[in-house]
């Protein structure tokens, strides 16, 4: 299993996401959002649970929230995508 964590955007609501992915990077195991609005990110984290990466970043990216250009699964997208281009710096 590989962990994550990831300081999110300050035009969200939560702080940071933390993040296991499946040992081959390909698979979702848990997500968990530090802050926001607790339903609907713990809606939004069992629902990506056990999922493909490519998956979750397909239904999340580009969410807006409240006229920002992102939003906190957004953001959850955002991270994926930079884990999966090498690219996540923690």
């Amino acid at each position: 299993m590989k962990q994550y964590r990831y300081e999110t955007s300050n035009e969200v609501c939560s702080s940071a996401i933390t993040l296991s992915l499946s040992d081959d990077g390909d698979t979702v195991l848990a997500v968990k959002f530090h802050g926001g609005c607790a339903g609907s990110l713990a809606a939004v984290s069992k629902l990506a649970a056990g999922r493909n990466v490519d998956e979750v970043i397909k239904l999340l990216s580009g969410t807006p929230c409240g006229g920002k250009g992102t939003s906190c699964p957004d953001q959850l997208a955002v991270m994926l995508e930079k884990i999966k281009s090498k690219s996540f710096k923690s």
